[in-house]
């Protein structure tokens, strides 16, 4: 049975009864183990916890009253929606009590785990005391977590704006930006996610994510991605376009350069060595600033380094965060030098919710709590193992083109073809119905959907890592 180490009869037998796909005896595996398991042996690893029993309403009504009063542009995975109702750690919990593994946290947004204690109980006495002041009044915990934030910063970067989301916090970057340097034009990332508002909608580079509105100023350079980018690894190469259209594509001044180091809803792309020394100093010659979108690879994810852009040796002008900064909470920030931050400060610039009491102790106790478990360490070692493990599926299943990523950033691309690259479109769409039976919730990304994005939260464990994989290698032995 999965072992929840529950406290009645009747809960085990109804939690037996819903997650049979992942019932059975969970063996560990070494790397390059070629022996596909029975479904019968999959079985998530042990997890003392036992959520409580549901009384709401059942996926059929969520779904009903969410078509009825919600945007129709909202979308869900799977063929049929999953309701999820409660989370503890890296796991979550369906309204019948079943179990799964987390491996998308929430669109890599819970960072150190589902309903983590200490985060809980800092939201829960910050909340019982003062909700909601806006920084027009003093109050510690704004302070208190800039502080903190700012010490985790290199360079000069130490003034801080809080917002409410990734989108947000480009949104104000680029105003930033324009203001300092005097300039409009902005460049971006071809493959590139940077927001859905109407301001960072122009910064986003895929197609399905933008609508047909006036998105002037931006221009969209090479990609320069390791695994289909036409220079391969070669970074400085790919910069060279980003000085053809300073040259030859605005004034030969710009306001600056934004780019995630691992592409996100892109398919989890890590930008090509040596690219973004490059390209800082031809946008810093042309009067620009570097922004670094940080929303995803942020506070430790990629393992060998606390933020994504020291992985190539630079510091940005600007930097932009969210997601995991909050764990879950509506929060982003702008990290930004005293100089560039002055220029705000030539008008009103006021966000009425950034920054408020309830938020800013969660997030300081989201830093505390990565700092106590060494998250950034953690997600070193275990992102390594999961990577072996994944590299040696690829050399059994074809249909595994790239694997690819840092820490607990990680893509598996799909492809039909790997000659050709074909994206597996269909196959992935399979593969990712029954890993969902199987009890593993992953996230899709890459402009043809065909990328497995794997980015848990960042207490995912080894074993998790062995069931995840094993999960994998079943379902693509039966395609």
């Amino acid at each position: 049975m999965l072992r929840f180490l529950l406290g009645s009869n009747s809960l085990r037998s109804k939690v037996r009864s819903s997650a049979s796909l992942s019932s059975c005896r969970f063996i560990s595996q070494q790397s390059g183990t070629s022996a596909v398991k029975d479904v019968g042996e999959l079985e998530l690893p042990p997890f003392d916890y036992v959520p409580r029993i549901y009384k709401g309403p059942s996926a059929d009504e969520v779904l009903q009253k969410r078509k009825k009063f919600l945007g129709p542009s909202l979308f869900y995975y799977y063929q049929k929606p999953l309701n999820i109702v409660e989370g503890k750690m890296q796991y979550l919990f369906d309204e019948n009590g079943r179990r799964y593994l987390d491996a998308f946290a929430g669109i890599v947004t819970v960072s150190c785990g589902h309903c983590h204690p200490d985060i809980v109980q800092a939201i829960r006495t910050q909340n019982e005391l003062l909700q909601h002041a806006t920084t027009i009044y003093l109050h510690h915990a704004i302070g208190d977590f800039a502080e903190a934030l700012a010490s985790k910063m290199p360079g000069n970067l130490k003034v801080v704006y809080f917002v409410n989301s990734g989108s947000e916090a480009n949104e104000l970057a680029t105003l930033m930006a324009r203001l300092y340097s005097g300039n409009h034009d902005m460049i971006s990332l071809r493959n590139a996610y940077h927001g859905g508002s109407a301001g960072t909608m122009g910064l986003t580079a895929l197609s399905s994510w933008k609508y047909n509105i006036s998105q002037g100023g931006v221009h969209h350079v090479l990609n320069p991605n390791t695994y289909r980018g036409v220079f391969g690894s070669d970074g400085e190469q790919y910069a060279k376009d980003v000085k053809d259209h300073i040259d030859f594509g605005s004034s030969g001044r710009v306001a600056g350069f934004i780019a995630e180091t691992i592409q996100g809803v892109g398919g989890a792309v890590e930008l090509a060595p040596g690219y973004l020394p490059a390209v800082y100093k031809y946008i810093r010659n042309a009067g620009g600033v570097c922004i670094a979108d940080e929303v995803q690879t942020g506070f430790g994810r990629t393992g060998s380094h606390y933020w994504g852009f020291e992985t190539q040796g630079v510091i940005p002008d600007i930097v932009t965060m969210a997601k995991g900064i909050g764990n879950g909470l509506p929060l982003g920030a702008v990290v930004t030098t005293p100089e560039i931050a002055s220029v705000l400060a030539e008008r009103i610039q006021f966000n009425t919710f950034g920054g408020n009491p309830v938020c800013s102790a969660g997030g300081l106790a989201v830093l505390k709590v990565l700092d106590k478990e060494k998250r950034q360490e953690h997600c070193a070692a275990v992102g390594s193992y999961l990577l072996d493990r994944l590299r040696a599926l690829q050399e059994k299943h074809e249909v595994i083109g790239d694997v690819r990523g840092r820490g607990l950033m990680i893509g598996v691309e799909l492809v039909t073809d790997r000659k050709l690259k074909t994206p597996a479109k269909a196959e992935t769409s399979i593969l990712f119905e029954k890993l969902k039976d199987l009890g593993v919730l992953i996230g899709k990304g890459g402009y043809e959907s065909n990328v497995f994005r794997v980015k848990p939260p960042m207490c995912f464990t080894k074993e998790d890592a062995d069931f995840l994989v094993d999960a994998m290698d079943y379902a693509m032995s039966g395609l």
